[in-house]
């Protein structure tokens, strides 16, 4: 099975996916770390946001692998080429550079592969923005996760404060986020949209908790079996 949660940078869908997948007991893959290290990888190698070529050839040279702890589904850390990047991929630099970057088709092509390859080889909890569009259409649950820029803003801070890694300045992260929505939105390539069939939820003013019941209910009414009694 296939749980697909796509929405806006800053909307939750990592927290909740990752939960998600703990209470199903399936894998869960970040597509949004997959272009962040393509993103990470093009400016340690000076290579333009714009030169879509260059792009698609890294993304199709360097091989992204996910770290998981034994008997964990959720990945741990992030490699790119065999390098660890998942505290560089987190910084202010590349929640800028990663819009550009995600909108070039050609890493979406090398990148989507990927992800289809690893989702269809098992129950995986697949969270980015446009996962129920185009990387997996025939999700048998689809979900479309926002919430308001300042809220996301607001939460993108504190994030930023617990890791100790990017921009801790509200003004300046509310500002990045309304940027990335404006751009993934009208991108040409897989804009920001809800799917057709999508369940669209908005975490403004709820606690996360409720969110990740609403998914997991969705799922068990599709067929899967939580972990525990108390995830039903």
């Amino acid at each position: 099975m296939i749980i697909a949660i796509d929405g806006p940078s800053g909307a939750g869908k990592s927290t909740v996916a990752k939960a998600v997948a703990r209470e199903l007991g399936f894998s869960c893959l970040d597509t949004g770390a997959m272009y962040r290290a393509v993103a990470w990888r093009a400016s340690e190698d000076g290579i333009s946001f714009e030169d879509d070529a260059a792009l698609g050839e890294l993304a199709r040279t360097y091989d992204i692998d996910f770290k998981h702890e034994e008997g964990d589904p959720l990945p741990r850390r992030v490699l790119i080429g065999g390098v660890d990047v998942t505290d560089a991929i987190r910084t202010a630099e590349i929640d800028r550079a990663v819009s550009p970057v995600s909108a070039a088709p050609s890493v979406r092509a090398a990148l989507v592969d990927q992800q289809r390859r690893i989702g269809r080889a098992g129950d995986y909890v697949v969270e980015g923005r446009d996962i129920g569009t185009t990387v997996f259409p025939e999700a048998e649950v689809k979900v479309f996760l926002t919430a308001s820029a300042e809220e996301r803003a607001h939460r993108r801070v504190r994030q930023n404060v617990d890791r100790g890694v990017g921009s801790i300045d509200y003004d300046e992260v509310l500002a990045d986020i309304r940027r990335r929505d404006d751009y993934d939105s009208s991108r040409a390539t897989s804009p920001l949209r809800p799917a057709d069939d999508a369940v669209q939820l908005d975490s403004t003013g709820h606690y996360i908790e409720e969110i990740i019941r609403e998914i997991v209910s969705l799922a068990c009414a599709k067929g899967a079996a939580p972990e525990s009694e108390d995830a039903q």
